[in-house]
């Protein structure tokens, strides 16, 4: 399947893959600086609309194939694409598969899209992670040097370039907490966290289960997964859950 491209309000050029399909939809929020090839959207797509449902992925600004560098976004900008391109190219409910920072998308989309989400399965979840991890996580000389040059370099286990943080990704971040304040979620959500996770804590998922008022959340914790939750057992345990939320929302 080939890139389309749709142009945001703001101006950002963002890549997207829909396939279409019965309802609820399924959307694919991706992590930090990965981007709409990964292996957990590739296969559920594949899976997906095998059963005969929507799907959705798409790049942020800055990740992938759409306009902006990673270095100029911010996560209000990246919760702007994904609320233009919820709004733009799906219809009807849809639910949210946010991975890691994806998962804090989600948790931003139940506030501006409440009606349109029918269900949310968060892997990895890291809302708030800018603040309550990297900010918290920076020694004081890193946080002088946020402060006077504007930006510091982390190591990425990721890839062989380390992450330039900016002051103003940090400052920007702090306006789009949502473990501050009430976080109704009036659909089934479904989390999904590894015990070998060493990016995001385990405590992170605790604190939305404790956080949230949700009728319907339930955590799994799976042994020995890792951040990635990419191999062969988590993708069957995200498609269970997916399937799961979409029976509930039918």
């Amino acid at each position: 399947m080939e890139n389309s491209y749709f142009d945001t309000p703001q101006g950002r050029r963002i890549a997207y893959r829909r396939s279409p399909g019965s309802g609820p939809g399924v959307v694919f929020l991706g992590g930090l600086r990965s981007d709409m090839t990964g292996t957990k959207a590739e296969f559920l797509e594949r899976e997906i609309t095998a059963r005969g449902q929507a799907f959705l992925r798409f790049d942020y600004s800055g990740h992938g194939a759409s306009s902006g560098t990673f270095e100029e976004g911010c996560i209000g900008e990246w919760a702007e694409d994904a609320f233009q391109a919820i709004s733009t190219l799906t219809e009807g409910p849809q639910i949210l598969v946010g991975s890691s920072m994806g998962g804090w998308m989600s948790l931003l989309m139940s506030k501006r899209l409440s009606t349109r989400i029918a269900g949310i399965v968060g892997i990895a979840a890291a809302p708030d992670f800018t603040e309550d991890s990297m900010w918290a996580g920076f020694s004081p000389e890193q946080k002088k040097q946020l402060v006077d040059a504007g930006r510091v370099e982390v190591p990425s286990d990721y890839s062989d370039e380390p992450y330039v943080i900016t002051k103003h990704f940090i400052e920007e971040g702090r306006n789009n907490l949502v473990l501050r304040e009430p976080l109704p979620l009036a659909y089934p959500v479904r989390l999904l966290h590894g015990t070998d996770d060493t990016d995001v804590d385990l405590s992170v998922a605790l604190r939305i289960v404790d956080h949230a008022a949700c009728e319907d959340l339930q955590l799994t914790v799976v042994k020995g997964a890792d951040h990635r939750f990419s191999t062969d057992a988590c993708l069957a345990m995200i498609l269970e859950k997916v399937a799961e939320v979409s029976a509930l929302s039918g």
